[in-house]
């Protein structure tokens, strides 16, 4: 077993002494029906990064480097700290140390924050100054950082939210460049990754893209002929080394009466998000380029337990969906205004740390104490590090969020978060392709009114009892015996007649075989295997996506940990006798429009047609539609035509039109059906 927690021994006794009252005074909660947890460690979801676990920092903030800070940082194991603070960014001069139009407390300086990093043990990811700089500035700003200093200074963003520059109506993001629009920020971009990699070519340089369901995704301004993403990502993508994004689930202002259980129930959504940007980025793009979520928090009970259940299911969801690092924001805020939210005082504070501020009488706890959400962060090095592969897990209770990780030393964790704030749950834990040792689980748990995580080690790996409203995480010891052979490389997937091949990296001189497996919900699935080191695969249904992974395996019929895992689309009959082209026109966060124009490919003529297709997601849904009578139920949409739409003559087309709703992301269907038959996709 691994990655052992220092917990200070005071507040263990403290919180066993709150678990330890009174039975009288805190009856046990009631329980509910177990649970079924499963666990596929065939299925893979891609390695932890070594910036996995990130938070902000900013310049206006005279506490970000205080000692207490960096030892904060250690503890949780916060590996990369973004600076100089979101919108600052784009105000921020480096050299002379200053934010026209905002504040600068004492002691923030580049080199003071660059002491604090180092301390902590972490990597700075720094956000070069787009708005109100220039390419120049900022690729001083690396040679003073990485050569003059030798700081080594990886990650490196252009601008922060650009999109929010007034081009779309909203100013909340200085930038002084004449053309404001997303072609310019696009090309703008590409002179500053020229500028910086001529400095330092080693540095890894981000750019801006918006997240599906939050303005203004989808938004199409006056003059432009596509959105933000659309726009940005084709110019940037042959040269970037990965996109930003962010996140804030709740209103829009800090909410003192919001839907705490729709906060918690939210992760999932943003795996979803994640998944429509990564599919952009790889259409529009070309290539697969890494994602880094560098803002985000809720602004839903911010200061409450739970805003740290929030924390820990979001880090892990968009580590699973790739992510590299995952940035709260922030280390600091500030009080905004005292209210009483899910049954516990709330700061509206979106720090993980207290500034110990007052307001109305009532007091935050003392400078530095942590929040909720900083102890949802920390739980997780108990269970996933660098290097170690997440892998896929689930629950058959909406209230009980479940991920795994399959540790570089062969041991299992599993994290389950009960969002339930009144009952217990009982678990029942099944595996597959992992096998448990006899020893008892180590676990760490976080629990309402908790100022510490509590370890134990006790029970069997098979069950447990997760508190209401908890974070658990319990690590499984894997059964000694003979290593496997290594897992294979990445692979690859592309479209070829009649099919889908997977190629990938061989394993090394112990394979014997490669197996490629589907991941099905929260199962896997073998589709074939080989001795090479590609497999075509056959008779998949077109339209649908596939998430697959390649074991090796070796004489003794062992397998190894799963490849990273590949995402595709099973490719539409090309010599179908019709063919749809769908198209997303214009978004405004919580609604879009779309065409949908049917050819005809026949000898034939079609009349009176039916077009059924389904929504990728549950989120999306037609409100109306025109061109024909739009019916949906569910996911699955029907459209048949009226008067003018009523015939599509052979060789020609009709085209149709919808306005959607959606909530969070809204993926385009990938299979449409004409009378019953495949079409093509366009």
């Amino acid at each position: 077993m691994r990655r052992a927690l220092a917990v200070p021994l005071a507040a263990v006794l403290a919180a066993s002494l709150l678990a330890a009252a009174d039975p009288a005074k805190s009856p046990p909660p009631p329980q509910g029906d177990a649970v079924e947890v499963s666990v596929d460690a065939h299925a893979g979801l891609g390695t932890v990064h070594e910036a996995a676990y990130g938070a902000n920092a900013a310049i206006w903030d005279s506490h970000m480097n205080d000692p207490e800070v960096a030892r904060l940082y250690k503890r949780a194991r916060i590996a990369a700290v973004r600076y100089p603070g979101g919108s600052y960014g784009d105000l921020y001069h480096w050299e002379s140390h200053t934010a026209p139009g905002g504040t600068v407390a004492p002691d923030t300086g580049f080199d003071a924050f660059m002491g604090t990093v180092r301390k902590a043990g972490a990597q700075a990811v720094v956000i070069a100054n787009y708005g109100t700089g220039t390419p120049e500035e900022a690729a001083g700003w690396v040679r003073y950082a990485n050569v003059t200093k030798k700081y080594g200074v990886k990650y490196w963003e252009i601008g922060n939210e650009l999109y929010g520059n007034g081009h779309y109506g909203a100013t909340w993001e200085a930038d002084d460049h004449a053309d404001k629009s997303p072609a310019a920020y696009a090309r703008n971009t590409l002179e500053f990754v020229r500028a910086m990699k001529a400095v330092d070519p080693t540095i890894k340089i981000g750019a801006v893209l918006t997240i599906p369901g939050s303005w203004p995704d989808g938004v199409v301004a006056a003059g432009d002929s596509a959105n933000w993403n659309h726009t940005v990502i084709p110019v940037v993508a042959p040269e970037i080394d990965f996109f930003t994004v962010h996140w804030y689930p709740g209103t829009s202002i800090p909410d003192t009466t919001g839907d705490v259980a729709g906060l918690l129930a939210s992760p999932p959504g943003l795996a979803e998000m994640l998944a429509q940007v990564r599919a952009d980025v790889a259409a529009l793009g070309g290539r697969d380029v890494p994602l880094a979520l560098t803002e985000v928090a809720s602004n839903i009970g911010r200061n409450t337990h739970a805003a740290g259940l929030f924390a820990a299911d979001t880090y892990l969801t968009a580590l699973e969906n790739g992510v590299f690092t995952v940035d709260w924001f922030d280390t600091h805020n500030a009080l905004e205004k005292v209210g009483t939210i899910d049954g516990e005082t709330d700061y509206q504070d979106i720090g993980f740390l207290s500034l110990g501020q007052c307001a109305d009488g009532v007091c935050e706890p003392p400078l530095n104490t942590p929040f909720p959400a900083y102890h949802g962060i920390e739980i997780l090095q108990t269970a996933a590090g660098p290097g170690d592969s997440l892998v896929r897990a689930g629950s058959s209770q909406a209230k009980v969020a479940v991920h795994a990780v399959r540790q570089a030393d062969g041991d299992l964790a599993v994290v389950m978060i009960n969002k339930d704030p009144g009952t217990a749950y009982p678990v029942r834990l099944r595996y597959t392709g992992f096998t448990p040792s006899g020893r008892s689980p180590v676990t760490y748990t976080f629990t309402r009114g908790a100022t510490a995580l509590v370890r134990a080690e006790h029970g069997d790996a098979y069950t447990r009892t997760l508190p209401p409203y908890s974070i658990t995480t319990m690590t499984v010891r894997a059964a000694k015996g003979p290593k496997p052979a290594p897992a294979p490389g990445t692979p690859t997937a592309r479209a070829v007649p009649g099919g889908v091949t997977v190629s990938w990296p061989p394993a090394g001189p112990t394979a014997d075989r490669y197996e490629v497996y589907r991941q099905t919900g929260t199962d896997t699935v073998p589709l074939g295997t080989t001795r090479g080191t590609s497999l075509t695969l056959r008779g998949l249904e077109p339209g649908a996506s596939y998430t697959v992974n390649v074991l090796a395996g070796d004489r003794a019929g062992r397998l190894s940990r799963p490849s990273a895992p590949v995402t595709f689309t099973a490719p539409t009959p090309q010599d179908s006798t019709c063919a749809v082209r769908y198209r997303v026109t214009q978004g405004w966060g919580r609604g879009f429009t779309a065409t949908v124009t049917v050819a005809n490919r026949g000898a034939d003529e079609v009349s009176d047609w039916t077009l059924a297709f389904r929504f990728p997601v549950a989120g999306e849904r037609v409100s109306s539609g025109s061109g024909g009578t739009w019916t949906s139920e569910g996911q699955d949409v029907r459209v048949v035509p009226n008067e003018q739409t009523r015939t599509i003559p052979a060789g020609g087309s009709v085209t149709l039109g919808f306005v959607g709703a959606n909530e969070g992301a809204y993926p385009s269907p990938t299979v449409f059906r004409l009378n019953g038959t495949v079409c093509s996709t366009l």
